[in-house]
């Protein structure tokens, strides 16, 4: 029933989406069994280039817009580099309002052309498991971004601070020189002081600088927009409705989006072979939909389907063996293993990582060793691999069918009673030592005897792997009273970088960086209703 389900979705949708759909699923079969070739776009050369062609080029043209614009307007000759058309897709990214801001702080956007850019509002989401109480929460995720019309006015902008803009052209190798870097696609070749590597979560630069490492984990997400869903204005960030099936828990995401409403369903697991198809979780989702949302399927007239592939390794952000190469957004996994993407995250860091590529050209600091100051160790995302694993089932290991929702209901619980300023970062992919200590220990109090069952589970090996990050995240807090340095300098030699670089991985590290307004509280159901 839900393959013919699946085939009549389809059918209401272009050629190309069934062929997207297969090609991800082969994608997706060769990682899991490890027979996906390491890439090899990076090679090494003693010979200086005497001079370049451009200072940044930006591999990767969607997010990469984001700093190509930033550094553009610093005065760098940036150039930026797509193997398709530049622009965004016709989904919605679901953000909250507050991490909008930065665009219009460094003057990427006016307000009127981010209001412009916004598709959809909507006041409250709501966070749900099995056997616990509904929670409502308001100004998380509740807008969703236009990304045609964002990418559209941002490139604008680009190409009138005389950005370059090179469309339908795929690099496909990539050549560090004692003075440079060189890109070339076909028989084109481009030179640049620094090359920024945005191509993504499976980025041939990233995949081989991690020597075709497998990733640690993934979350398997899969959904659609509809129209024909019965009228809300409600969105829904976390939810369970079911127990532990097939060695794994799955949850649900659903927004209002421009077009209908959109849902997901998501897991996560690792990359072992036995994984389910990227198909059969479509399935899976088509199967349940119809008691999750309160619709029958043949009401529904289906925009667009949506699949991904996330992945996270321990050792991130990445950090580049090469001088001269920086991977930022999804290619340097810089956000936490719980976290669909990379938008937020890159929102997160985008004024940290402009200025901080400014000043490594002001001062020339673009060796490896320099360039990892820019995607430091975070012990605030290091602490999250627990709770992934949390709710991670291992396909050799039983668990009682209720377990991870039993958990996730009472550590939510705990998080609401101690108020916006707990929930409200973690929510957002901020992990602060406070909060997250009085979470832990109000936890183990109320709940000793879950506590004392999710320790067997969780093993000793990454108990002892966890408790060094929880004590660095306490650390980094002490040292970040200094603050985040703020100013744009015009002159910066090695040693201010450095120094300058350890100040904003003590500051975000610790989630210091967190600013969002905590008037909007945490709601029970009947509250917000």
């Amino acid at each position: 029933m839900s393959g013919s389900a699946l085939r009549s979705v389809l059918n209401q949708l272009p050629a190309r989406v069934a062929q997207g759909l297969h090609q991800s699923d082969a994608f997706w079969r060769s990682l899991r069994w490890g027979q996906l070739p390491t890439p090899q776009w990076v090679s090494e050369s003693a010979d200086p280039l005497g001079s370049c062609d451009l200072d940044v080029l930006v591999a990767g043209g969607t997010l990469g817009l984001l700093p190509a614009l930033g550094l553009q307007r610093q005065g760098w000759r940036v150039g930026l580099w797509e193997r398709g058309m530049v622009q965004g897709r016709d989904q919605e990214w679901n953000i909250s309002r507050h991490e909008l801001a930065v665009l219009v702080e460094l003057e990427l956007l006016t307000a009127e052309e981010l209001e412009a850019a916004i598709a959809t509002e909507f006041p409250a989401a709501r966070i749900a498991f099995p056997g616990s109480a509904e929670l409502w929460v308001e100004g998380i995720l509740n807008i969703g971004i236009s990304p045609r019309r964002l990418i559209a006015t941002l490139l604008q902008h680009f190409r009138e601070q005389g950005g370059q803009v090179f469309e339908q052209t795929a690099i496909d190798r990539v050549s560090v020189h004692p003075d440079g870097v060189v890109i070339g696609a076909g028989s084109q070749r481009w030179s640049g002081r620094l090359l920024l590597d945005a191509l993504g979560h499976f980025s041939p630069i990233a995949r081989q600088a991690r020597a075709g490492a497998k990733p640690d984990a993934i979350c398997l997400v899969v959904g659609g927009c509809a129209q024909g869903f019965p009228a809300s204005d409600r969105g829904d960030l976390f939810v369970s409705r079911s127990p532990i099936q097939q060695q794994r828990q799955s949850f649900w995401e659903a927004f209002p989006a421009a077009e209908g409403r959109t849902a997901y369903l998501f897991t996560y697991i690792d990359a072992q072979p036995a994984r389910p198809s990227l198909r059969s979780l479509l399935e899976e989702y088509l199967a349940a939909l119809p008691e999750y949302q309160g619709v029958d399927l043949q009401q529904l007239q289906w925009k667009r389907l949506l699949w991904g592939i996330l992945p996270s390794y321990r050792q991130s952000p990445l950090q580049s063996p090469w001088n001269r190469i920086l991977a930022i957004g999804d290619s340097s996994s810089a956000q936490s293993p719980l976290s669909f993407g990379g938008f937020g995250a890159l929102l997160r860091h985008l004024e940290r990582l402009c200025r901080g590529i400014h000043e490594a050209l002001l001062a020339d600091c673009l060796q490896a060793a320099d360039l990892a100051l820019l995607q430091p160790h975070q012990p605030n995302l290091a602490v999250t691999w627990l709770f992934q694993q949390s709710m991670t089932v291992p396909l050799d290991r039983s668990l009682p069918p209720e377990r991870i929702n039993e958990l996730l209901g009472r550590i939510f619980a705990v998080m609401e009673s101690l108020g916006p300023q707990t929930l409200r970062p973690f929510l957002q992919d901020v992990v602060q030592f406070q909060p997250l200590a009085k979470t832990l220990l109000m936890t183990t109090l109320l709940h000793p005897v879950l506590v004392a069952k999710l320790l067997p589970q969780l093993g000793l090996q990454p108990l002892l792997q966890w408790l060094p990050q929880f004590l660095q995240l306490s650390l980094y807090r002490s040292l970040a009273i200094a603050g985040e340095p703020t100013d744009w300098l015009k002159v910066c030699d090695r040693d201010r970088f450095r120094q300058r670089r350890r100040q904003e991985a003590w500051f975000y590290g610790s989630g210091c960086d967190y600013a969002a307004p905590l008037k909007s509280s945490v709601d029970r159901h009947r509250s917000i209703n």
